[in-house]
Formats: structure tokens, sequence, C-alpha cells
């Protein structure tokens, strides 16, 4: 697969398609690639390469928000992959992704004028910790993480229990001033086929160009044309934090018929509710856009008097194929009860 310059718009559109209402906005890495000399692109499947083919996954960890302030620089990834490739012994030349959803789908393609693109993901939508990548749910040993400790430092750790990755990177981008980057290896290709989601990037492309084709249409051709389905539409009538976790808001739509919803959201669109009765949870990506120019939104962006429309998008086989592979995405893994699927 060539992805050529003309593509990056809806690739992008697709990422933020799948960031469930998170995952960052693209706009920074879109504005950084249309710009940089990589294009074209060649993507390769996980099947076309040797399977001992040493892999690594590029991401940007902590508050996204802060990167319209502290913009990363030609090359933020390149003091981590010096020291992944020093921990490990030998050159990685492949790179995936790690969160298929938001900005961080586009990661990649900033290493691809070093790197091999390889076509698999360790998310297929966005998620807010590490610990919930594809390769430390299926437990693949020998994983590294470094990332960003601030003016220059990098930091290393080669997690026993997949929790350790998310707490220590956590607060080692903390301390570097609340977002930085993060890059995974000690995994191959072959690891890929077995513990991660191939082709998300060809699925994100269709779903971007399937968008910007139909974003004009009726709701129901759009959502048709998204493989989706429509979940809600109206007007935002409030939103409030939760009493139990400050870091969850229920926005409520009053529905065009009468319909009262009700979703649930954290750092992503986690669940949505008509009448009380549950309509859809994660791992479903649940997707947010505004009613009249269609733009998708982030769960930042949902203010009082808003005209929305809310559709899902059925997620990744993946995470249903196994009953602990499910059990990290679902509303409960956040800390919500009653809310997951049946």
């Amino acid at each position: 697969m060539e992805l050529v310059r003309e593509d990056l718009t809806a690739l992008a559109r697709g990422y933020a398609l799948l960031g469930s209402g998170g995952g960052g906005a693209t706009t920074m890495l879109e504005l950084i690639l249309a710009r940089a000399d990589v294009w074209p692109v060649r993507v390769e499947t996980a099947s076309a390469l040797d399977p001992a083919t040493p892999c690594l996954g590029a991401a940007f960890v902590g508050s996204t928000m802060l990167l319209r302030e502290r913009m990363p620089g030609a090359d933020p990834f390149s003091p981590l992959l010096a020291a992944i490739e020093r921990w490990l012994g030998h050159p990685v030349q492949a790179v995936c992704s790690l969160e298929g959803g938001g900005m961080n789908g586009l990661a990649p393609l900033t290493l691809a004028g070093s790197h091999t693109v390889i076509d698999a993901d360790c998310s297929g939508r966005a998620v807010p910790s590490l610990d919930q990548m594809s390769l430390f749910v299926d437990r693949v040993p020998g994983l590294v993480f470094a990332c960003d400790t601030g003016a220059g430092g990098v930091a290393m750790v080669e997690p026993a229990r997949a929790v350790d990755a998310e707490r220590v990177v956590r607060s080692a981008i903390i301390q570097a001033g609340g977002v930085g980057c993060a890059v995974l290896g000690g995994f191959t290709v072959g690891d890929l086929r077995e513990h991660a989601i191939e082709g998300h990037l060809a699925h994100a492309l269709q779903l971007g160009q399937a968008f910007l084709r139909h974003a004009a249409d009726p709701v129901p051709v759009l959502a048709a044309a998204l493989g989706g389905e429509v979940l809600a539409e109206g007007r935002i009538v409030s939103a409030s934090p939760s009493s139990d976790d400050p870091h969850v808001n229920a926005v409520e739509i009053a529905g065009l018929s009468g319909v009262v919803h009700r979703v649930v959201t954290r750092s992503e669109t986690l669940a949505v509710l008509s009448d009380g009765l549950l309509v859809a949870a994660a791992p479903t990506v649940i997707v947010i856009l505004d009613a009249v120019s269609r733009e998708i939104l982030e769960v930042t962006d949902l203010r009082l008097a808003r005209n929305v429309l809310v559709l899902g998008i059925p997620a990744p086989a993946w995470w249903s194929a196994r009953p602990d592979r499910l059990a990290q995405v679902v509303p409960s893994a956040y800390g919500l009860t009653g809310l997951d699927a049946a």
C-alpha cells in the first residue's frame, strides 16, 4: 500500500473518528506531515515481512492539548529511538502505531523517512492508558518503554507488570511538563501478527475517505457509509461531572423526538444511554459530530446548546475475540459500573 500526500486529510479524519472523542486533535501532525519530505510513504503489511524483524511503536503521551503551546521539535522521537536501540543492542527499522485513534495514529508517519511503516496498531481506537496497548494486554514478554523526562532526559522502563509501564511513564511525562514522547520496543513484526490489529491504517483511511465523501449527506447515509449506526441526535442541555470521579462527565442531549440521551465521557466517549437504556458502550467507537458543520468533536468540545449527532462505529474484532481482552476496554475498566454492554 502506498500513501501519497493527498491521502493525509482523509487519513487524519479517519483517525479523528477512531479517537471516540479523545486521542488529541490531528491538526498539528497534519501540518507537520504536509510539509515533510517523506511522500509517497510505502506501508507494509505484517505478513509481508520477516516475522523476526524488530519493530517499535511511537506515540505522544500526556495532555495533547499542551502541544498547542509546546510544539515538538523536528525530530522528537530521535533520542528515544537511540535509547531503545542501545538497550536492545541492535537497530530497529520498522515502526507501527501504538494508538490508532486521534493524533497518535499519524505518529508513525513522522518516522517514514527512516523506518518501514507497518500497517498494524496496538489499540484500534483511542485509549487513555499505556497498559491498554494490545502487546501488554496479551502479555508479550521483553517490552521496554523509553520516554521524555524533560530537559533532554530519557527514562527507560522494562516492566514486569503492564501497569508499571503506565505508572512510571506517566510519572516521567508529568515531570517533563505534562506531555512528551514515548517509544515502545522489544517486540517483532511476528508479535504484531498475533497480538495487534492488522490493517488498521487502511481501515482509518477508508473511514476518512467515506467521511469526506458523505459528511454533508443525511445522517443515516453518513452513518451507513462509515459502517455504523445513529445513536442520538439533538441539543446538549446539560453537562455535569460525576460525584465519584471528577474526570467523568454526563452530557445530556434533548433528542429530536423527545428522547433523553445521556453520553458518558472520560478522556474518550464511553457510553450512550437513551431514556435510561444503554444503547452503546466501549469498545464501540462512539463519535460525536456537530450537527451543522459535521466537525468531529472531542469530549472537551461538548458545550451547552450545541446541536450534535452521535454515531456508533464497530470496534475492531480483536477486542471481543477473548474475554480478557474485552475486560480492558469496557466502561468498568475505567471505574464506571453498570455500563458494560451485555
